[in-house]
């Protein structure tokens, strides 16, 4: 087959484009712009594109054109492709296309998506499971993040409840039409799509009710909106619920009970212990015992960039997360608290998203960042332009967090001075952020 990926330099899109290769397709792609690592990653298999779109890459030899989310209606090669009656799929319909006789796992909610669905490979793979998966976010131990096989019984997926892609304002869980899924929290995210909480909850309401009739639901019945949820639209379903283990900190370690023993995970805060739950009651519906799955849980370090260490030294430890929605912030700070209670703590968050910098939604961070000792919020000016956000200041941010004591920063000089000062004062240093900080390279800091 002739495939051609429209928009390839996305985290995923280059994934899918590696996946296919190795696959034997015949593959090329565009983009406006590609960056690390997609651009290094598509080039050793000989299939990164020039930058730019051009309706000359739309032949009519092609089988088949992918169109990643990135693109927009007028992209000159999708409408060249439509003109010619190429076939035309988005991501997860391709994905569902691919998997259509095998055991379809989705993992969705508004958090733990992608740490969720690592627990559940990481187990699979070191007992030496087949399956597929495709995930967005690189994954220890596993090269790609895309993985489709003819053989493989059963497919992972991180069901995102983004849009399907220009043309199609879909969530894209919507394709998937799960076996088996797991639905493990829900907080109001993605305003830009979805201005109201109301419209972000029918997004679930409507993925439970494509499940078809006698389909296991894995849900997280802690979580106030997903359990009325599940009460109400999921009558149809084998309902299971995941109430997290207990779990025990000895020495700054972690342990959880299970049957009578204590088994030490790697990863910590209640927040995680919920993803742990939740990963638990897929595998077992996947035919993996309870025990084995936290006998061989024990060694996973989490997802990238999911509270993941990034420095350690007698002095001083440093955490990276991806956190920007306001239950994820509260999450990540927490739960480096709990296993941390004696330790001086500095976060440090930059809002990034549309959702973050839109001041009708930045009173969702409500005392998100209290547990720490101190605590910068910090706002690219570039980043606010592209987002065409309204301007925040210092005042705004004490009343939508209602914490006079932040420190509220939209400059990349003062927050480098911030960060140097924190390295010699304090013990632990969260950053919390889905850009880049201004160009502040705090690990390079530290290391000095």
């Amino acid at each position: 087959m002739k495939i051609h990926l429209i928009a390839v330099g996305g985290s995923i899109m280059h994934n899918l484009a590696i996946a296919l290769y190795k696959k034997g397709y015949h593959i090329t792609g565009s983009d406006d712009e590609i960056y690390e690592p997609a651009k290094s990653r598509l080039a050793k298999y000989n299939i990164l594109p020039d930058n730019g779109w051009d309706a000359n890459n739309i032949a009519e030899n092609l089988d088949l054109v992918i169109l990643g989310m990135h693109a927009k209606k007028d992209n000159p090669e999708l409408l060249k492709a439509l003109s010619l009656n190429i076939p035309v799929l988005s991501f997860p319909e391709f994905i569902y296309e691919q998997s259509i006789d095998k055991t379809r796992v989705v993992i969705a909610g508004s958090h733990g998506k992608t740490t969720v669905t690592s627990m559940i490979m990481h187990v699979m793979h070191k007992l030496q499971k087949e399956f597929d998966y495709a995930v967005g976010a690189g994954i220890e131990g596993f090269e790609d993040s895309v993985k489709l096989t003819g053989s493989a019984p059963i497919i992972i997926i991180e069901g995102d409840e983004y849009l399907t892609s220009a043309i199609d304002p879909r969530p894209k869980f919507m394709w998937y039409k799960p076996n088996i899924a797991l639905i493990n929290g829900i907080a109001w995210d993605h305003i830009n799509v979805f201005p109201t909480f109301e419209i972000y909850l029918q997004q679930f309401r409507d993925f439970i009710q494509s499940m078809e009739k006698g389909a296991d639901l894995v849900y997280n019945p802690l979580d106030e909106e997903v359990d009325k949820m599940v009460r109400q639209f999921a009558g149809h379903l084998n309902r299971i619920p995941a109430y997290p283990p207990e779990s025990v900190i000895i020495d700054e370690k972690v342990f959880v009970y299970y049957d009578g023993k204590l088994y030490p995970i790697s990863v910590f805060g209640g927040h995680n212990l919920q993803n742990l739950a939740g990963a638990e009651k897929i595998c077992e519906q996947c035919g993996i015992p309870p025990i084995e799955f936290w006998k061989a849980i024990g060694d996973f370090k989490g997802a990238g960039k999911r509270l993941e260490k990034v420095f350690h030294s007698a002095q001083l430890l440093v955490f990276k997360d991806f956190a920007h929605a306001p239950s994820k912030v509260k999450a990540s700070v927490g739960a480096v608290r709990s296993l941390y209670p004696h330790k001086k703590i500095f976060a440090l968050l930059e809002l990034h998203t549309f959702s973050s910098l839109n001041k009708d939604f930045i009173i969702q961070y409500k005392n998100t960042l209290d547990e720490a000792d101190t605590a910068i919020v910090y706002i690219d000016p570039h980043a606010q332009q592209m987002k065409n956000a309204t301007f925040i200041d210092a005042n705004f941010i004490h009343t939508a967090f209602a914490n006079s004591e932040i420190l509220f920063l939209n400059d990349a000089s003062l927050l480098a001075q911030e960060v140097k000062n924190a390295i010699s004062n304090f013990d632990i240093i969260l950053l919390m952020s889905s850009g880049n900080l201004g160009g502040v390279d705090v690990v390079a800091m530290v290391k000095g």
